[in-house]
């Protein structure tokens, strides 16, 4: 089947050369025309595991072309992705839908009989059912096309599996006729017995988002729990174990640590409460305002931590941060919580070098006070402070006796509580994560960095006895 995608960024590129390895024929759309060069010469501009793969293939094939031409993809196909971004508005907390809107404008002139337009943009309830009419009444004389809604389901680092090895498929539809048309689409991904879901443009809207806050509240739920661990003398890590076998609960998601961020998770969270707010359901969404507040502070807390590790000021602090993207598997740093951390340190004194193995270049434009650097010894030479914010799985293999040579206090802060605190601690360091359980609670912290042949009187013991001893609340 022959089909085009409109919007070649992370969505559209991503579902493209997906449709073209499944056998389609498919055209990606896109008025950005250096995307559209890297794309035709099977490269993208984003860090996302075996898509460049997979994009080579669709173009070396002839699976997969790219234009900049609506006109080219209305002669060449008649079903249509819309892959537009839809980002927070600069004003509120409402989703930004003027690219799609902007699209079905362009395309419904253009279409041919039989079309179907499908968005797989993340809207709020009730958009699609307004753009079936706006896309109805633009459409020339004795052209009907229809409005379909697939949302996407992707995760950054995960896309081309979750695309063509999806936990549901989701369409909104208001005809037989486009149901059709969609399950022809997906037919060779349908074929492995993905659960396929039927439904109507409102409901299909909805998934998505609801989907997305109920996350988001499962990692503000376990990151409270997090802090009365902390409180208690409890440990997270057991709590969470446990807690995931229920079936009603599930372990997945459900990581404590630093919280959520990214260009998806908060927007979607408060395009829903703005929604809901049209909607008169305010007082029915409160608690999703309690989430997203909850998981804001949680970057400030963090920092009152990293600041009480300091001995109290982070003044002329050396602080290495390890990790800048908002998750492992990306170089995405939107609304990244690591840089949000970084840059509250160095305003608050310190010297804060940032590493990161697929995010620097971006982080730079959007921090620039910050020193980045992909390279973990570089940022950690001379630390009194070491910070793990964004777990990538190499930086559990690093080295802690290695580390522990070129720092200048063996201090560390694992906020997202994956890394081997055991093997930290037996080489010297001084260990702090959140809502851990941490061994030893000895002493005090040293306050003023010892030269690097002295020994601290931190080494090898619990953070919880530092935080303590320096006063601060944990």
């Amino acid at each position: 089947m022959r089909i085009s995608v409109i919007g070649t960024g992370y969505l559209g590129a991503v579902h493209a050369a997906c449709m073209a390895a499944v056998g389609h024929e498919v055209l990606g759309v896109d008025t950005d025309t250096e995307k559209i060069r890297l794309l035709a010469e099977g490269r993208v501009s984003f860090f996302e595991p075996g898509l460049p793969e997979l994009v080579g293939q669709a173009v070396r094939s002839r699976r997969l072309r790219l234009s900049s031409s609506l006109a080219e993809a209305t002669a060449f196909a008649r079903v249509h992705f819309i892959c537009v971004g839809t980002p927070q508005r600069a004003d509120s907390l409402a989703a930004d839908v003027t690219g799609v809107e902007a699209v079905i404008g362009e395309l419904a002139p253009l279409l041919g009989s039989g079309s179907l337009v499908v968005g797989k943009s993340t809207v709020p309830v009730g958009t699609a059912r307004r753009m079936a009419a706006g896309l109805a009444s633009l459409a020339r004389p004795g052209i009907c096309p229809e409005l379909a809604w697939n949302p996407e389901f992707i995760r950054e680092g995960y896309a081309v599996d979750d695309t063509l090895r999806p936990d549901r498929l989701v369409v909104g539809v208001t005809s037989a006729q486009a149901e059709a048309t969609l399950r022809s689409v997906y037919a060779p991904i349908l074929a492995s017995g993905v659960p396929y879901i039927a439904t109507d443009l409102q409901t299909a809207e909805l998934v998505k988002v609801a989907a997305n806050a109920f996350l988001a509240t499962k990692i503000s739920f376990i990151n409270a729990m997090a802090d009365v661990c902390d409180a208690a003398d409890a440990d997270i890590l057991t709590l969470t174990k446990a807690l995931g076998y229920d079936e009603r609960i599930g372990i997945r998601g459900m990581s404590a640590g630093l919280g959520f961020g990214g260009g998806c998770l908060p927007k979607d969270l408060r395009a829903l409460l703005a929604r809901g707010a049209e909607l008169g359901v305010t007082q029915s969404l409160r608690f999703l305002h309690e989430v997203d507040a909850f998981n804001t502070a949680r970057r400030a807390q963090v920092v009152q931590i990293a600041t009480g590790l300091a001995g109290g000021s982070l003044a002329g602090r050396n602080v290495a941060v390890l990790g800048a993207a908002f998750k492992p598997g990306t170089d995405d740093v939107r609304d990244s919580p690591a840089l949000v951390v970084a840059a509250e340190l160095a305003a608050s004194g310190a010297w804060v070098r940032v590493s990161d193995p697929h995010a620097c270049a971006n982080a730079v434009p959007m921090y620039p006070e910050l020193d980045h650097t992909p390279d973990v010894n570089e940022a950690c030479t001379d630390a009194d402070l070491v910070l793990h914010l964004t777990d990538w799985p190499q930086y559990g293999e690093i080295d802690p006796v290695a580390l522990r040579a070129i720092v200048r206090r063996p201090v560390l802060l694992d906020a997202r509580n994956v890394l081997p605190l055991a093997r930290w601690q037996a080489a010297g360091w001084a260990v702090r994560a959140l809502g851990t359980r941490v061994a030893g609670h000895v002493g005090a912290a040293q306050s003023e960095a010892p030269p690097h042949d002295v020994e601290p009187a931190c080494a090898g013991r619990s953070l919880a006895a530092i935080g303590s001893d320096a006063g601060d609340d944990w």
